[in-house]
């Protein structure tokens, strides 16, 4: 199953589909530090060819960009499964 990738770093989001066998992922970039809308991620993946499975929901974690370093910049990461639009852009 594929996963969608939302991850904010450096003040900007990226939306990326990670796919096995591969160093070119479909990619999103979003303008800004506020998290893009639900609405704007479904219409993101659209573009790249992917679309939320059934029941699909964003799980939110975070982690930081210096392992073991509790001042190290948070970077803030979503995932949910997503399957290729028939046709699509994959």
């Amino acid at each position: 199953m594929a996963r969608a990738h939302l991850v904010h770093r450096n003040g900007g989001w990226r939306l990326f589909v990670a796919l096995s066998g591969g160093r070119n992922w479909p990619t999103h970039y979003f303008a800004g530090a506020v998290p893009p809308t639900v609405q704007e991620r479904s219409q993101a993946l659209t573009e790249i060819g992917y679309a939320l499975t059934d029941g699909g929901e964003w799980s939110w974690t975070e982690d930081s960009e210096q392992i073991d370093d509790p001042a190290s910049p948070v970077i803030l990461i979503a995932l949910t499964p997503v399957e290729p639009i028939a046709g699509g852009a994959s």
